[in-house]
């Protein structure tokens, strides 16, 4: 089973910045059902009282006076497999419901809250107790894809924050991959290492759209010695790099002097600190609050990246647009297959590819799949891209 301090390094799929959303609620009396997936740890102000009471940054029901129970359906940011849940109930002390569980399922397209109701569900969390005023962790063991998550409350009461920690899996039909960022945690890149990260997450580096302040980039603290801060990122799949996106933005008096880019293939080799590492980009002097561009162009595969800083300082956004190389394609396009939910899958494999009903059942009764057992529409879908 895996440990709370593992699951929590990945990404929050639910999280507002990566496009989350709170689809519905079946209440939200008190408190809205928005709050739920704020990236900002949740505040509290004592006194602070509205038509509805005393005002809460959460997602607060009504007391129920009959039997079941509340509920509300977000739909994920990026859609993935989920590794672990947290439940905050920071400042909800008389007020916090006793018990959750949560749900998940994956559905075509952007489905309607009166779909997502029909849709089938399968438990990510059973029951679970729930304590006040703490987060509350919960590991996850899935391996399936979802693209939305359900969160049931027991009898009813408040939640503040609700993460949904995984690993992201992007639809292929959705992405060019042949030219596209490899570094992107919405297609599938990942922090591995880190020098530094006194101030802010390195994952802020590669999440989606552009850094709204200083607080939403990479920062280290001042180094005192010779050396210097890196950052270490696995690409979405084993491909080549051609263009590398530094970011400085809103960083005016601690910004890097300079910067430098490695590459390797863990393919070829599982030392991190051999000779395995070849250069993307040599050190390269960065202005301030500037968005820089620069052409790196290397035909050699990688898998991992390596940003040096030099000496110390703060980055807004890392970006590197490549090629998957044939190799990368199709693990991305089999991960992201393999891990669908049958129902999905199902829907894949009978509307885009025209396979017949008993097909469609033996072709996803069989995956996890290998590439040489791709039936011809399957695999004539994922050549052409």
């Amino acid at each position: 089973m895996t440990e709370p301090q593992t699951f929590l390094s990945l990404p929050d799929l639910a999280s507002r910045r990566l496009g989350g959303s709170v689809v519905s609620a079946n209440d939200e009396t008190f408190a809205d059902k928005e709050n739920l997936i704020k990236p900002e740890a949740p505040t509290f102000r004592a006194g602070t009282f509205g038509p509805k009471g005393q005002v809460y940054d959460g997602w607060e029901t009504r007391r129920r006076r009959s039997s079941g129970h509340d509920w509300a359906v977000l739909r994920l940011g990026v859609p993935g497999v989920v590794r672990g849940v947290v439940v905050d109930t920071a400042f909800f002390t008389g007020n916090y419901p006793p018990y959750i569980a949560v749900e998940g399922c994956g559905l075509e397209g952007y489905p309607s809250a009166e779909e997502l109701a029909a849709a089938t569900w399968t438990p990510l969390l059973e029951q679970s107790p729930l304590q006040g005023d703490a987060t509350n962790a919960f590991p996850v063991k899935s391996e399936t894809r979802f693209t939305h998550v359900r969160l049931s409350i027991f009898p009813d009461g408040g939640v503040a924050r609700f993460r949904v920690h995984g690993d992201p899996i992007p639809d292929p039909r959705l992405v060019d991959l042949s030219s596209f960022d490899l570094a992107a945690l919405e297609n599938g890149g990942y922090v591995t290492h880190c020098s530094n990260m006194f101030y802010s997450s390195p994952t802020n580096l590669i999440s989606p759209g552009l850094a709204s302040s200083m607080g939403d980039g990479w920062e280290t603290s001042r180094r005192r010695d010779d050396g210097n801060d890196w950052v270490a990122i696995r690409l979405a799949g084993p491909g080549s790099v051609w263009l590398a996106e530094i970011d400085t933005s809103h960083f005016v008096g601690n910004a890097p002097g300079f910067a430098s880019l490695r590459a390797r293939d863990a393919r070829l080799s599982d030392d991190v600190e051999g000779s395995g590492w070849f250069d993307l980009m040599p050190r390269t002097r960065l202005q301030p609050d500037t968005r820089h561009r620069f052409v790196v162009g290397s035909d050699r595969e990688a898998t991992h990246v390596l940003l040096n800083v030099f000496p110390d300082g703060g980055m807004a956004r890392l970006r590197l647009y490549g090629a998957l190389s044939s190799e990368g394609r199709e693990a991305f396009q089999l991960r992201w297959f393999n891990s669908l939910p049958a129902a999905q899958a199902e829907a894949v494999a009978g509307s885009d590819w025209g396979l017949t009903e008993d097909e469609v059942r033996k072709f996803v009764g069989a995956r996890p799949l290998t590439a040489s057992e791709l039936p011809a529409p399957l695999g004539a879908l994922f050549d052409s891209r």
